[in-house]
């Protein structure tokens, strides 16, 4: 195992990274994405049966919400807010893309895709323009003018997974036989390629863009330097790689940390400075079933997992378990941090809502039945 080599940053002790019960509210059916708005006001959140939510924490251990879309008896299965917190998009089951505008609750936008399951979307970081997935293809709606700026055909097969470059306006579309990366500066132009063997079902940049992350099906990860034509292939994991997870902090080599979910084990690799190695990996087991969702606390190597077990890991320097969550009995299903930080969110299968703030009290495991 390699040690982490840290930035001048002072290092948080183990109390002030451990997290204290705060809130717990219920949906009708499954929580199938949580997701904060980047100024941290709100948290949506979505389930199974359809219903969209809005969410306020309070100071007095309670959760305000706010219905956008009662249950509707299809799915909705992933949520995305603007970079300006202004706009929240939904897609599920229905085949509808639909954005409201937060701050009044009007539904401004309502895009039917004619059956197809939407269950990748993404904001682009720099305007606001909406990527979605659409069977083979990802749509682009510009909200300036509510109208689609182009349709993107993946051709080789469905979408798998969508992600939008964090500083320049590239987009990166995975699917079988590995990746491909739109200009959005002339959506006219021949897409970059990288090629996998089989297929990669999540792709992820890492938070300046100079990483891409691809988890393949064939049990690999593959990492790209942008630019470069030689990327790197992580291979030994139990299954195909499900999730991934940068974190923003970075090591002395000013690269961040990776974290890579595959059944229910979690892979954390971290950039060397010698060439001949390029990335070193660990292994995080306690999981006993599918591990979700993975993520790191913003600003730090504190790395949370959310599995099937019921229990959300939280790993101290994404090496050592610190602490475990509890409070949904037939698993967690997803997890997001606040943009600051102070509280995780996290989504059951049985429609439980539970929010976590930061401590310093205590020592041990802090378990929500």
């Amino acid at each position: 195992m390699s040690s982490l080599k840290k930035t001048g940053k002072t290092k948080a002790s183990k109390s002030e990274s451990m997290l204290q019960f705060h809130a717990k509210e219920m949906l009708s059916d499954y929580v199938t994405a949580v997701t904060w708005s980047p100024d941290g006001k709100t948290l949506a959140i979505c389930s199974a049966a359809g219903e969209v939510m809005l969410a306020t924490v309070s100071p007095m251990n309670k959760l305000v919400l706010r219905s956008l879309q009662t249950a509707t008896g299809n799915s909705t299965d992933c949520l995305a807010f603007s970079s300006d917190s202004q706009l929240l998009a939904a897609g599920g089951q229905d085949g509808k893309v639909r954005i409201w505008h937060i701050e009044s609750g009007e539904l401004i936008a309502d895009l039917d895709n004619k059956r197809v399951w939407v269950d990748k979307l993404a904001w682009c970081p720099s305007c606001n323009e909406l990527a979605f997935s659409m069977g083979r293809c990802v749509q682009v709606w510009n909200a300036a003018d509510n109208t689609v700026e182009v349709t993107l055909n993946f051709d080789s097969s469905s979408v798998l997974d969508l992600a939008w470059h964090p500083v320049v306006k590239y987009l990166a579309i995975s699917g079988y036989q590995g990746v491909k990366v739109w200009n959005g500066a002339d959506w006219d132009e021949d897409p970059h390629i990288l090629t996998v063997p089989s297929a990669t079902g999540a792709v992820a940049w890492s938070p300046s863009g100079q990483y891409l992350a691809c988890g393949n099906i064939d049990n690999t990860l593959i990492v790209s330097e942008w630019g470069s034509s030689e990327p790197w292939v992580m291979q030994g994991f139990p299954g195909k790689v499900r999730q991934l997870a940068w974190s923003d902090k970075t090591n002395s080599l000013g690269a961040p940390l990776l974290a890579a979910a595959s059944s229910d084990g979690i892979a954390v690799w971290e950039r060397q400075a010698d060439e001949s190695i390029g990335w070193e990996g660990w292994g995080l087991e306690v999981h006993e079933k599918v591990v979700r969702a993975i993520s790191f606390q913003p600003q730090t190597f504190l790395l949370a997992s959310a599995a099937e077990d019921g229990q959300i890991c939280l790993w101290y320097e994404a090496e050592q378990l610190l602490q475990i969550l509890e409070g949904a009995v037939r698993g967690f299903s997803c997890l997001a941090w606040h943009p600051e930080g102070q509280f995780l969110a996290g989504g059951g299968c049985d429609g439980e809502l539970l929010v976590w703030s930061k401590s310093t009290r205590g020592k041990g495991f802090n378990k929500q039945k």
